[in-house]
């Protein structure tokens, strides 16, 4: 999956689809997130990580959807989900598509933990804020923050 231009923005800057393909460049990366399965000490599990350097880890249509699937896919497999956040928020490029990435990765995520009790796991590195604070980066099972000198003292949350 590859970001494209949903809403045709049309500014005195470079187009959204060359901005794109610049950090394409620059990361060696499609786009905001990776995701995959894998092994931690012999449990399989589903992983995600976001790359601030890919346009501040905005969420767009692409990474929402990603993690979306990942999470399902997780679902479907009973599979525990870690995810590293690293994000400024929403794609402003890809305006109200990329808000209605939020509630798309907060019922995932709704239905992965309540409806089916598994296991997630969010990490938040520096930064983290917006939209991903206010959907799946905290809604989660267990959350482990990244230790920063402004960071509140209370680092690691317990279950919820």
């Amino acid at each position: 999956m590859v970001s494209m231009d949903p809403i045709e923005i049309h500014s005195e800057e470079e187009p959204y689809g060359d901005h794109i393909y610049f950090y394409q460049i620059k990361t060696g990366l499609t786009d905001a997130v990776q995701t995959g399965v894998g092994r931690l000490n012999s449990i399989p599990i589903a992983i995600g990580i976001m790359d601030f350097q890919f346009m501040g880890g905005s969420i767009g249509s692409v990474v929402g959807e990603k993690i979306t699937r990942l999470i399902e896919y997780a679902t479907n497999r009973f599979l525990p989900v870690i995810i590293v956040c690293a994000s400024g928020g929403a794609c402003m490029q890809e305006g109200s598509l990329s808000l209605m990435q939020m509630a798309k990765l907060s019922s995932a995520s709704y239905d992965y933990q309540s409806n089916k009790k598994l296991f997630y796991v969010s990490i938040l590195t520096s930064p983290t804020t917006g939209g991903v604070t206010t959907s799946f980066g905290m809604l989660r099972f267990f959350m482990i923050e990244q230790r920063v000198k402004y960071a509140p003292p209370n680092m690691i949350t317990s279950p919820m």
